[in-house]
């Protein structure tokens, strides 16, 4: 009895494993791309120079508590897109940030510029947890 799998799903299955193995890198240069969009105050140490030498994720964490006591005060769009990225950092503190910036679903990023949109969407597209 011949078991083996047809080649296109071979070939699927191929492009999965690369994609998952490549994805930890991609998701830290979607994240920092996205802090240098946000502005380096809200990550990390909160320096140019930190956000210029960090190497992963974990040294661009967002400062949640400087992040929420801001919230009320920052834009619009930047209210969005920074409750976003903290989302894949903290999903309950992420959640409730988009929940005060009225955030009702996924259609609530059209209201981010395309930029903005590109970040959100490699971050979801190479999410492997943080």
């Amino acid at each position: 009895m011949n078991l083996s799998l047809p080649e296109d799903v071979l070939d699927k299955m191929a492009l999965e494993q690369a994609h998952f193995e490549a994805a930890p890198q991609a998701f830290f240069e979607a994240w920092k791309r996205g802090a240098q969009i946000a502005g380096h105050e809200w990550f990390g140490d909160g320096t140019r120079e930190g956000l210029q030498r960090a190497t992963t994720k974990w040294d661009l964490r967002p400062n949640l508590l400087m992040l929420i006591d801001a919230l009320g005060v920052l834009s619009s769009g930047q209210r969005m897109f920074l409750s976003a990225m903290v989302s894949f950092y903290n999903a309950r503190e992420g959640g409730a940030m988009l929940k005060r910036c009225g955030f009702e679903g996924l259609s609530d990023l059209g209201g981010l510029d395309l930029e903005r949109r590109k970040v959100i969407a490699d971050l979801t597209l190479h999410y492997n947890g943080w």
